[in-house]
Parts: C-alpha cells; sequence; structure tokens
C-alpha cells in the first residue's frame, strides 16, 4: 500500500543532464516546490569527478547497460547501450565532449512542423547554458553555468592524427581545414574537442546546475527512488508514484510532471502510466488512458566502427590505468588536477562530408588505445583506434515493455543498420580512417593494421562485413518520443504529452531527428527551453 502522498508544484522524474538543470531553473522561484526523482545513487564517487575515471562508472551501479535485442543487420549480435543510471545522468558517466550539433539540425525540425525549435530559437538557449573558457561573441556564452573549455591534456596520439587527417586533404581532393571550434559557423575539420570540465574535475549538470540548487528550502532530491508510473486523474497528471527502500511512495504534482528519465526510459514509463500503443498496452493488461502509437518509436542512435593501428612503440595509454602507474596519474590528479587523468580520452576528432551534400555526414573519434564494444575484448597491446560515427541515423528502432513489471528492462529493437545508409556512410567513414592511418604522421608511429587488417581489401563488400560484425553504439539513444505539431506526435513544440495535462518530456526523446555530433549538449539546451516553457505557462502566458 502507498504512503501518503507528499505535494510538490512540480515533479521531475530523472536526475540527469536535463533533471538538473530543470531542477535548477525551476527552483530559482522561491514560491514553488521542486522534487527530483533518481533511481540511481548519488554522483559521490571520486571516479565521477576524475575525467578520465568514467570507465570505472560503466557497468557500476551508477550506469544501465541496457541490451538490444539480436541484430539481424550487425551479425545477429546484441548491442549494449550504456546510460547514466546518477545524479547528472550521461553527463556523469560520458566523454564530456561539447557538440551542439549542425544549423541545419534544428533548421530542419523547424521545417518539419517543429516551430519556434530553429537554429537561431535554440541558440539563446545555448549561450544561456554556455560559460565558455575560450570563446565569447555571437555564438557563445561566458558566463552560463556549464563549463566549458579545451581539453587540457594532449595525447601525442591525438596530435598525430591531428596532423595526419589534414595530411589527408590531398587524396581527399579538398582541403581538410583545422577547426578551432566546432560550435562555430563551419563544423567540418579536424581538432581538440571542447569539454564540460573545470579546475582539471568533470563537468557534470550535477555539479553545475543542482549542487547550489539542492542547497534552497523548496528543492527536495530523491535517489534510489524508481518511478513506477504517473498518478492520472482522468487524462490531467496529478502526480508519480516510486518505488523507494522497498515502499511504494506517491508524491503529487500541483503542477506538472516532467519526465527527462532518457530516451530508453522515458517511454516506458509513459507506457506504464497508460499511455502508448492501445494494443501494445493491453497485452499487458494496461489500461489504455491515452492510444499514442508513436510512443517508444523512431529511435535513433549515433554508430561507430573501430579501425585499429598497432604501434611501433608503447606510446599508448595501455597499461597506465593499472597498478603503480594508475596510482602516479591518480597522485598528480589529486595534488595538482593536472596530467593524463584529466584527459577525457577522446580528445580530438573531425567532422567530414563523405556524401558530398554540404554538410558533414561522418564524426572520427580519436582513442590513443585499442578500444572495442562493451562486452568484447580489445588486444593488450599499444595502439591506437580512429573511430569513424555517423552523425545521421537513417534506421529506426523501437523501445517496448518486457512485462508491466517497472524494474523489468524494456523490448529494445534497435534495428541497427536496416537502412542501407547508414552502412554506406559508415564503409566511407571506414575508408577514410585507414587513409588517415597511412598519412606520414599516423604511419611513422603505426606498425601496421590490425582491424579490419592489411589483408582485407578495401572494397565495399569487405569493408560491409567489417561494419555489420563491428559496428557499436556510440551511447546517444534519441528520438521515441518525438516531438511535432502533428497529431502523431507525441508531444508538442512546447513539449507537453499531447493528450495529458500537466505532463511534459524534455529530454533526447524528444527529438524528431537526432542532432549531429555528441547530445549531451542539446539535451542540456532541451531543458533550458522546457524551463522557460514551463515558467511561462505558470504566469498564464504561452501556456
Amino acid at each position: 500500500m502507498a504512503a501518503p502522498a507528499a505535494s510538490f508544484d512540480y515533479i521531475i522524474v530523472g536526475g540527469g543532464s536535463a533533471g538538473c538543470v530543470l531542477t535548477a531553473r525551476l527552483s530559482e522561484r522561491a514560491d514553488v516546490s521542486v522534487l527530483l526523482l533518481e533511481v540511481g545513487p548519488a554522483d559521490n564517487t571520486i571516479f565521477v569527478r576524475i575525467p578520465a575515471g568514467f570507465d570505472r562508472v560503466l557497468g557500476t551501479e551508477r550506469s544501465f547497460l541496457y541490451k538490444t535485442e539480436p541484430q539481424p543487420d550487425a551479425a545477429g549480435r546484441t548491442l549494449t547501450v550504456p546510460q547514466g543510471r546518477t545524479l547528472g545522468g550521461g553527463s556523469s558517466v560520458n566523454g564530456m565532449v561539447y557538440i551542439r550539433g549542425q544549423r541545419e539540425d534544428y533548421d530542419d525540425w523547424r521545417a518539419a512542423g517543429c516551430t519556434g525549435w530553429g537554429y537561431d530559437d535554440v541558440l539563446p538557449y545555448f549561450r544561456r547554458a554556455e560559460g565558455n573558457s575560450r570563446l565569447a561573441g555571437a555564438l557563445h556564452g561566458t558566463d552560463g553555468p556549464l563549463k566549458v573549455m579545451d581539453t587540457p591534456y594532449h595525447h601525442k596520439l591525438s596530435e598525430a592524427f591531428i596532423r595526419a587527417a589534414q595530411e589527408t586533404g590531398a587524396e581527399l581532393n579538398h582541403e581538410v581545414p583545422y577547426n578551432h571550434d566546432f560550435n562555430g559557423e563551419r563544423q567540418d575539420g579536424v581538432g581538440f574537442y571542447q569539454v564540460t570540465m573545470h579546475g582539471g574535475e568533470r563537468g557534470s549538470t550535477a555539479r553545475y546546475y543542482l549542487r547550489e540548487a539542492e542547497q534552497r528550502p523548496n528543492v527536495t532530491v530523491r535517489t534510489g527512488a524508481m518511478v513506477t508510473r504517473v498518478l492520472l486523474d482522468g487524462r490531467r497528471a496529478t502526480g508519480v508514484a516510486y518505488r523507494a527502500g522497498g515502499s511504494e511512495v506517491e508524491a503529487a504534482a500541483r503542477r506538472e510532471v516532467i519526465l527527462v528519465a532518457g530516451a530508453l526510459a522515458t517511454p516506458r514509463i509513459l507506457m506504464l502510466s497508460g499511455i502508448g500503443p492501445a494494443a501494445h498496452l493491453k497485452e499487458h493488461g494496461i489500461e489504455v488512458v491515452v492510444d499514442r502509437p508513436a510512443v517508444g518509436g523512431n529511435y535513433q542512435d549515433h554508430l561507430s566502427v573501430p579501425v585499429w593501428g598497432l604501434l611501433k612503440e608503447p606510446i599508448s595509454v595501455f597499461g597506465e590505468n593499472k597498478g603503480l602507474r594508475a596510482l602516479r596519474h591518480f597522485i598528480e590528479w589529486a595534488l595538482f588536477r593536472s596530467g593524463l587523468a584529466t584527459s577525457n580520452v577522446v580528445e580530438c576528432g573531425g567532422f567530414f562530408d563523405l556524401d558530398g551534400d554540404g554538410r558533414p555526414d561522418v564524426q572520427m573519434h580519436i582513442l590513443p588505445m585499442l578500444r572495442t564494444e562493451v562486452g568484447r575484448t580489445a588486444p593488450e597491446a599499444h595502439g591506437i583506434t580512429v573511430q569513424p560515427n555517423t552523425l545521421a541515423s537513417h534506421s529506426r528502432g523501437e523501445v517496448r515493455l518486457q512485462s508491466r513489471d517497472p524494474a523489468a528492462p524494456p523490448l529494445f529493437r534497435a534495428n541497427y543498420l536496416s537502412h542501407p545508409e547508414d552502412v554506406a556512410t559508415l564503409v566511407r567513414g571506414v575508408r577514410l580512417a585507414r587513409r588517415i592511418m597511412r598519412a606520414p604522421s599516423l604511419a611513422r608511429i603505426v606498425s601496421s593494421e590490425i582491424l579490419p587488417g592489411e589483408a582485407t581489401p578495401d572494397e565495399d563488400q569487405a569493408l560491409e562485413a567489417h561494419v555489420r560484425g563491428f559496428a557499436k553504439t556510440v551511447f546517444h539513444p534519441a528520438g521515441t518520443c518525438r516531438m511535432g505539431s502533428d497529431p502523431g506526435a507525441v508531444v508538442d513544440t512546447r513539449l507537453r504529452v499531447r493528450g495529458i495535462d500537466g505532463l511534459r518530456v524534455a529530454d533526447a526523446s524528444i527529438m524528431p531527428e537526432i542532432t549531429r555530433g555528441n547530445t549531451n549538449a542539446p539535451t542540456i539546451m532541451i531543458a533550458e527551453r522546457a524551463a522557460d516553457f514551463i515558467t511561462q505557462a505558470s504566469r498564464g502566458r504561452n501556456p
């Protein structure tokens, strides 16, 4: 039996990147109360604070490891999609890369019916969030809570890649420019990423937004709270039910419930609450409140494929996380907030237009080590990973319920590589990665290619087999609660769930099309916009 319900003005479900932003922004008004519910524990582990420590967090209680169904177009493999399960969510466990996406991403949203979501509409919210240590002007903010800076540590393999990519320009018949700002007027080119970091420590939204907000008397944060459903009175959200400490608890929302549990968990909560595809809900004995077939559909993600080079000298980070070497790096970080531990590992990369349509379609991540997908073992050797990623997602998957048990993982059909253009994009990316590895600056230090392997011909059929056998997620799930102005959309352009009053979604699941780049910065922007929408509605403006 549920405990008596406490009452709040706003209940935020999910303490990740978006949830921390919303909690901070909504609680700036002293006359409202905010409850933040996070299923995982607090972010109070030193491995969250250490930039290079995220590998020590993935696979622990502070992360979900979602498993897809076997993927018929990815050699029948089951792929793993890690997600944050702690305060700060993905921003507490990711590589901290700060990428907004392309101007065209948001203009395409607007053209598809998402009025008010063009690039010029969203830019002020990126600038509001951003506190950039180097860049300023019309495209960048300097006073926002989200601290953004240049990567403080540059591995020699990262530097070699940047030179090698520029050397490849002649082979591509066009210049590969050095780009010091991937969020500027042009995304294409190679360079070092900017990251969400400050003072040698990771910069999550828990650190930059929530820490101050937690001190306010109108904020309540509860970890270890698994939301089981949204409470509804007819077609109005009135609160949530959640499990905490073995008990079923209810909390009432006087104004709104906001779901920000991520693109895999948010649609599941909606379906458990009776909002989703009617036939599917009836299969699990769930009363249908609103038949919304699009809930859980439109799943998108970025995929990558590793290209490995074996090094002539032991200069990678292999072995640096073990024994006395690891202790030395930790001591340097603890005393001076410097050294290898301040690296985000993915220090640099590039954006390339390989399909010739005028905008980059491939992003390249570089790792000074041999790295493969979760659950697969890389060789224990010194090497470099040149990893092309898709920037668009033409394949579409879906998230459904395994059962009506809220603790059960979702039925997750990602449908990776089901669209031939995603395969073709990665084939082009692998071919470019191999060329870059052969360019002078990397050829001097790479002894051989070990994946796909020098015996693998540079032909579409051979490279397609490599793509299907080794493609992995870049941990950017999106799109499962699509925003739009059409009747089929899950949320409208002010992020209200269609057919239900007092309920919004404000995380990456609302993206109609995934943005071209890392998704943490766009998710923070979405939450900043949602906070404005909610505040305006409470004051009777543009409800």
